[in-house]
């Protein structure tokens, strides 16, 4: 039988079960004062998923958006077209306001403009957003390109909020470069991971 240790990201299955699996790491981005944070190279068909984990994203902005975009030339474009969901969660620290709420005027539908996955992300030097993007089958050139976001920060208030984006970059061009940034100023620190799953 396996065990949580086996099955948590990389599988080594006991007797009787068969298979392979686990997440590798292809490379990280660091932040340093830098307008985007990009992967440009190892998004391929080597992969059916990718996973980005954001560790301690911290704006030099107060206020603004943390965004996604992806490219289909390696980075000299980001403008896929892309129709998305948006869920919002927060809890004030005071404990004096809550939210659990479909947001539509940040979901896209159609639109090649980035993609918030967290909003309001505050510059306090305490403050920082943490989370993941799954995209899924970014080669194909098939199907469109499926992503979920889950990302939970300290934003302006100051307020805990978690935020639940989804959608899907409608082409059937590979996906071959991502693209994170904040909707202005620079991301001040912070690191992305970018991992493929197998």
């Amino acid at each position: 039988m396996s065990t949580y240790s086996d099955l948590k990201y990389d599988h080594s299955f006991g007797s009787g079960v068969t298979g392979t699996g686990g997440l590798t790491k292809i490379s990280s981005v660091t932040a340093s004062s830098s307008a985007t944070l990009s992967f440009t190279s190892g998004i391929d068909s080597t992969y059916k998923e990718y996973i980005f984990k954001f560790i301690n994203i911290h704006p030099a902005t107060n206020g603004e958006k943390f965004q996604v975009n992806f490219s289909v030339d390696s980075g000299s474009n980001y403008n896929v077209t892309k129709t998305t969901t948006y869920v919002n969660v927060f809890h004030y620290e005071s404990g004096t306001s809550t939210e659990f709420a479909y947001k539509t005027a940040r979901d896209l539908a159609q639109s090649t403009a980035d993609q918030p996955i967290l909003w309001g992300l505050v510059n306090d030097s305490d403050g920082s957003a943490s989370g993941t993007l799954h995209l899924f089958d970014p080669s194909s050139t098939t199907f469109v390109k499926h992503f979920i976001s889950r990302v939970q920060g300290m934003v302006d208030e100051p307020v805990s909020q978690e935020s639940h984006v989804a959608g899907y970059g409608n082409t059937t061009s590979a996906i071959n470069a991502v693209r994170f940034q904040m909707s202005s100023g620079n991301i001040d620190a912070g690191t992305i991971i970018m991992y493929g799953v197998s």
